[in-house]
């Protein structure tokens, strides 16, 4: 008797308008909103807010290495990184274009999370972006020598791992709208540990204010957030009228890539 290798169709059979969620797109964006309630929760809560050290540091790193390559092209140099988890980040810059290097860590951060956002709606692109998490968490390691910090990495790393064989890697779809509502939103993580822990490295909206001083920092703040806020939405969007996928199709195609 023949074997038939079942292959769904790419595109379900579906009449729905282009930016109109179908039943499985729906969960995506309700676990967003609850995201973002849950990370401003955790970062800013004492103690627990040290059980998502690796993704902090990954978000930090990443912000501050959108700072120092803006830096770099605009003929800056390096005079000094740092990374921590509950101090945040700081690239001291010498020479260079400060509006720029400036802007370039809250623009960079949001568009790395929006790409995580595009991931949570298909499976085969949470596969490719887990690639990018789990290097993102380990290389901030390089200037991280607390030991909670590194063995909660080692836990997040073997989570990343263990992800990708539950229900064929759709798992990773959640871990990568986790991420990317982290990164999205780094602005108001910023300003609150600016608010609430009165951290030594000021948010960049504190600098936007002390650069521009005809305009508070609130006002920089709300502006930050209003643009991360209209690139989520328009990710979201895109999301939605691209992945209109059932789990069937995503699974398909997703075990093209490694498959688990």
């Amino acid at each position: 008797m023949p074997v038939v290798d079942y292959q769904p169709e790419v595109a379900p059979k579906l009449y729905v308008a282009p930016f109109v969620p179908t039943q499985y797109q729906l969960p995506v964006l309700y676990v967003i909103v609850v995201y973002a309630v849950v990370i401003f929760a955790v970062w800013n809560i004492p103690a627990i807010r040290n059980v998502i050290n690796p993704l902090k540091l990954f978000a930090i790193g990443w912000h501050e290495l959108c700072h120092i390559i803006v830096a770099v092209l605009t003929g800056g140099t390096i005079l000094q990184v740092s990374i921590d988890p509950n101090t945040g980040g700081c690239t001291k810059v010498e020479g260079g274009y400060p509006p720029l290097i400036l802007c370039a860590g809250y623009i960079g951060s949001t568009f790395l999370g929006a790409t995580f956002i595009l991931a949570g709606f298909d499976t085969l692109v949470s596969k490719i972006m887990s690639w990018v998490i789990g290097f993102g968490m380990i290389v901030p390691l390089a200037l991280v020598r607390d030991k909670l910090t590194i063995l909660l990495t080692i836990l997040y790393e073997g989570l990343l791992i263990g992800f990708w064989f539950i229900d064929h890697a759709q798992a990773l779809r959640w871990y990568c709208l986790f991420v990317g509502v982290m990164h999205v939103y780094y602005c108001v993580w910023d300003i609150a540990d600016d608010k609430y822990f009165r951290k030594v490295n000021d948010s960049d909206a504190t600098q936007f204010g002390l650069m521009f001083p005809s305009i508070p920092a609130h006002v920089w703040a709300i502006f930050w957030i209003l643009f991360e806020t209209g690139v989520l939405i328009a990710f979201i969007l895109l999301g939605i009228a691209v992945f209109k996928r059932t789990p069937d199709q995503m699974r398909y195609e997703a075990a093209q890539f490694l498959p688990t």
